[in-house]
């Protein structure tokens, strides 16, 4: 039955939906909420119906009916770092599409901070939880929760749980192919802190890379430093520094250097830039992050590996609503990098 108070107060109602779409109440409820009982046909002219009635649907009964609040948790560790926030923007991007809204609490590291916003946040009736790491290493599990949790950047320790982190290994073995396609066949490869999960299996890519072409790095090892512009520097004096360094002057023994990341590549530039070798003409240079103040301020500007950090946030928030409606999936997704081109590669 259509409500006419509701008529009168120029209300559009779920009964205005039913009956334009032919349906009951109770269907056009279940369609509009994505119910699995109800036919894709039926389901069309629902909302077609409620778009035609342009219906807006009452959050706090439908949270009520749903048993849902409509809202999710995102939890990072490094809200100030380079990395969470386009993660946090792609989670938040896929949150608006849903229709969802995205409370965020930032543990800056500490795991008390952690288990405290946790509380505040299943407190709040969340629908679900993404935990953003601040480094890609894996973390602990949080365990059992009465809410689905999804890790992004970091993947937790238990398989059984649900993960979605960058490839590192494959944006190594990307900038190695590229340098390769270039002409390059002398390449160095510095990359960042060897503590860090990143750092090696970036190095472990390029070096699977420079093997397949039937290469080695050149100086015979991957040199491990800081993720900083003066350890690029450091780096690169290193190079020039061996007794095997220079061909003749401004053009080294090799000619390409693949840097763990955009700050690193920095380093190398400015190094080269001082020593009279041209880049990319003598030595092509590739970098990682694709860091749009670092890439696009150097000179030449970078050629750097692009993670798509948005991507992996939609990713991990998909991940997210599916474990919601009840379909999760174990384990670890891995999201692929790009190579974004600029001047320092091609020569």
């Amino acid at each position: 039955m259509v409500d006419h108070q509701a008529e009168h107060r120029g209300v559009t109602t779920l009964a205005h939906v039913a009956q334009l779409a032919g349906v009951s109440v109770a269907t056009a409820s279940k369609a509009l909420n994505n119910r699995a009982q109800v036919a894709p046909a039926t389901r069309e002219r629902v909302l077609l119906a409620a778009e035609q009635l342009d219906f807006k649907p009452n959050t706090l009964a439908q949270s009520l009916l749903s048993g849902r609040s409509g809202t999710i948790g995102l939890v990072t560790h490094d809200l100030d770092g380079r990395f969470s926030i386009p993660i946090l923007m792609g989670v938040e991007d896929a949150a608006g599409t849903g229709k969802m809204s995205a409370l965020l609490c930032d543990a800056r590291g500490d795991s008390l901070r952690e288990a405290y916003h946790l509380q505040a946040l299943l407190g709040r009736r969340v629908d679900g939880l993404v935990v953003v790491g601040a480094r890609s290493d894996p973390r602990p599990s949080l365990g059992k929760l009465p809410v689905p949790v999804v890790y992004a950047y970091a993947p937790s320790s238990d398989p059984a749980d649900a993960s979605v982190v960058i490839d590192h290994a494959r944006g190594g073995g990307i900038g190695i192919e590229h340098l390769v396609t270039c002409g390059r066949s002398r390449i160095a490869v510095i990359s960042g802190d060897r503590t860090y999960g990143a750092a090696n299996e970036r190095a472990e890519g390029a070096l699977g890379a420079l093997s397949a072409a039937g290469l080695a790095p050149w100086g015979g090892e991957v040199l491990f430093g800081a993720w900083t512009e003066a350890w690029g520097r450091s780096a690169t004096e290193m190079l020039l520094a061996r007794p095997d360094a220079m061909i003749r002057a401004g053009e080294p023994a090799f000619d390409g250097i693949l840097c763990g990341s955009d700050q690193i590549a920095r380093g190398v530039l400015d190094v080269l830039r001082e020593r009279g070798v041209e880049v990319p003409q003598a030595v092509s240079v590739v970098g990682h992050d694709n860091w749009e103040i670092f890439a696009t301020g150097s000179r030449p500007q970078l050629t750097s590996v692009d993670m798509h950090l948005e991507h992996l946030g939609h990713r991990a928030a998909q991940r997210l609503f599916d474990a919601i409606d009840g379909r999760h999936t174990a384990g670890v997704e891995y999201c692929e990098s790009s190579l974004v081109l600029r001047e320092s590669s091609a020569p």
